[in-house]
């Protein structure tokens, strides 16, 4: 039996993307980079916050991917009043055994949708922590495996802050990617009225990959080539942020580590088995500016995260290659 050479795996690779983007653009008009951003997720085996207004087709994007995936998925409304074990699940007192049986909450899908995640409280917010971190829960001294893959996609509105309780930074770091829908264009406005001028066309959408394959596709992005001048310069690049002095928190260890896999992915979704300079100059405001917490003078300046941070990229030199 002949073994699949790396190029193989990733022109499958590519395929399946290509797959999974052309069904998720039947219901998301418009919004190839957002897609992509959250294939690349997946491929990392990372998780996503999408952060934009009401009514752009943040929930109908997670389902869209769920659903071309062929995994389950679950929704979970945040709320003030909603629990840990609410997400997580609750161990259940059985008579007719006399035993306590775990009864599994929504996090035991393969794509869980958040929604207004900065709506529910800092315990239940701590609670995502292990699951995201570590694709396990621990309930009653009892570790319980997630299904695999897992991507938590969560949702926030940023500019109303009544009732709700913002993300802890160790939270936000353990989301791989930030994403923005942004407003349509009025041409894609109009192709989504016409779209959506009968039956919407997430109720005919189906499966057109297995996404059981995705552990597997997410090894071959280690066979994606990276040269040690981009590694340096991915160094370079934490450390200015570290040291810039409108920081109060910087560039973290796992930060560098989600951009090196993230232009991986990048490139094997372009079907490139190596990854340019410019797949991290592209991929650094969405892997890095949730991730950067500006001092509150310089915030009062109206100095921003992705003001620095585009700032820093202009100053530290790109290998040529």
């Amino acid at each position: 039996m002949t073994t699949p050479s790396p190029a193989t795996d990733l022109r499958a690779l590519a395929r399946f993307a290509e797959l999974v983007r052309a069904n998720v653009e039947q219901v998301i008009v418009g919004k190839t980079a957002a897609i992509d951003l959250l294939l690349i997720a997946l491929l990392c085996g990372g998780h996503v916050l999408i952060e934009d207004v009401p009514g752009v087709g943040k929930t109908m994007l997670a389902r869209a991917l769920a659903v071309s995936l062929g995994l389950s998925f679950r929704r979970v409304q945040c709320t003030p009043d909603l629990l840990p074990n609410d997400l997580i699940g609750v161990s259940i007192y059985r008579p007719q055994t006399g035993q306590f049986a775990f009864q599994p909450g929504p996090l035991f899908s393969h794509v869980v949708l958040i929604d207004e995640i900065n709506r529910a409280t800092p315990r239940t917010q701590s609670a995502l922590l292990e699951a995201m971190g570590e694709g396990q829960v621990t309930v009653d001294g009892e570790t319980y495996r997630l299904p695999q893959p897992f991507l938590v996609l969560a949702t926030q509105n940023p500019v109303e802050f009544e009732g709700t309780f913002p993300l802890p930074e160790a939270q936000l770091d353990r989301f791989l990617a930030r994403v923005r829908l942004g407003y349509p264009s009025p041409a894609e406005e109009v192709q989504m009225l016409e779209v959506l001028a009968a039956e919407h066309p997430i109720e005919r959408l189906t499966a057109v990959v297995d996404g059981r394959q995705l552990p597997e596709l997410q090894r071959a992005i280690y066979t994606v080539r990276v040269a040690a001048s981009l590694r340096e310069y991915l160094v370079r690049l934490a450390q200015a942020l570290r040291a810039h002095p409108d920081l109060a928190l910087s560039m973290s260890p796992r930060a560098t580590l989600a951009l090196f896999r993230a232009g991986q992915a990048r490139a094997a979704l372009d079907g490139r088995d190596y990854v340019l300079p410019d797949d991290y100059k592209e991929l650094a405001a969405p892997v890095l500016g949730h991730r950067l917490l500006v001092r509150p003078a310089a915030s009062v300046r109206g100095r921003t995260s992705l003001d620095i941070l585009a700032e820093t990229l202009a100053t530290v030199e790109l290998p040529l290659e």
